[in-house]
């Protein structure tokens, strides 16, 4: 799950907000792409997978579900790893804050963009439906404390708790959706992705819904144009929980991404030990 986000959300990041003639150009799975306006280094991460760790790191602690935990681990994930890929003002603030208490009283929580619902994935490994729930309305209420940042956040986390429990067929994820979480989930997604979490996570579902395979789903969120890496973050690391989807990533994508002390090693790590939590995912 986690390997998987992070090589979408790498992928993702070279092509983020670019001009359609240069996705159409080079979206072809083939390497990672220098971004033509950004410095981003190709096959490095962004802020979508080092928040996606600090949440997976939160729940594998097995300390109690508190937005104080939550904080100390964004800000720690942070100040250990410090990248850019976060929006300009989150970057500042993390930069500035020295810690978790810090980070609570000086937040203002009341953003609906996609921050939350970009890290929510891990929290699919929960065993119930009303546990996903609760722990991810806690984590997306830190920073992204409105109706539409909440439910953006929830329906991503269900996304993969729907594929990890075997829940229903892939064609029935939007209906799955619409029955827990306010949102128009079933509606078919077209063109460019803004930047509300709601709109990142109905163009993944979208993809999603229409995508054989993990190379196949690649392609068609980056297609979208716009907020690309957030698509394929959400859509990737649903689409590796799921048997009707064939996980063929290329190698080079795989093998291509950093490799730090906190990636594609850590990750696989992590993916290791959050899996285990889920009965029968051996064969995933």
């Amino acid at each position: 799950m986690l390997l998987e986000l992070a090589v979408g959300d790498a992928y993702g990041a070279g092509f983020e907000y670019a001009d359609h003639a240069f996705v159409q150009a080079h979206n072809d799975l083939t390497r990672f792409v220098q971004h033509p306006r950004h410095s981003h280094t190709p096959g490095s991460y962004t802020d979508d997978t080092q928040m996606s760790i600090a949440v997976a790191e939160a729940m594998l602690s097995e300390e109690a579900w508190t937005p104080a935990l939550l904080a100390q681990k964004f800000v720690g994930s942070f100040k250990r790893d410090p990248r850019e890929g976060y929006s300009e003002h989150f970057y500042t603030f993390l930069q500035r804050i020295q810690d978790g208490p810090q980070f609570l009283a000086e937040i203002a929580p009341h953003s609906d963009k996609s921050g939350a619902a970009m890290r929510a994935a891990p929290l699919g490994v929960y065993p119930t439906i009303g546990q996903v729930i609760e722990r991810c309305t806690v984590q997306a209420a830190l920073t992204h404390n409105t109706p539409d940042g909440i439910n953006a956040a929830v329906a991503a986390a269900l996304m993969t708790h729907y594929f990890l429990y075997r829940l229903g067929p892939k064609q029935d994820l939007a209906q799955f959706l619409q029955a827990h979480v306010a949102g128009e989930w079933a509606a078919t997604w077209r063109g460019k992705v803004g930047s509300k979490g709601w709109m990142s996570v109905r163009a993944a579902i979208t993809a999603l819904l229409h995508a054989d395979s993990m190379a196949d789903l690649l392609r068609r969120c980056i297609a979208f144009t716009g907020d690309v890496d957030t698509v394929a973050t959400i859509a990737l690391a649903a689409g590796s929980c799921s048997i009707e989807v064939e996980q063929n990533l290329p190698t080079q994508l795989i093998e291509g991404l950093e490799n730090g002390a906190y990636g594609r090693d850590y990750l696989r790590t992590l993916d290791d030990r959050l899996l285990a939590l889920v009965p029968g995912t051996a064969a995933i």
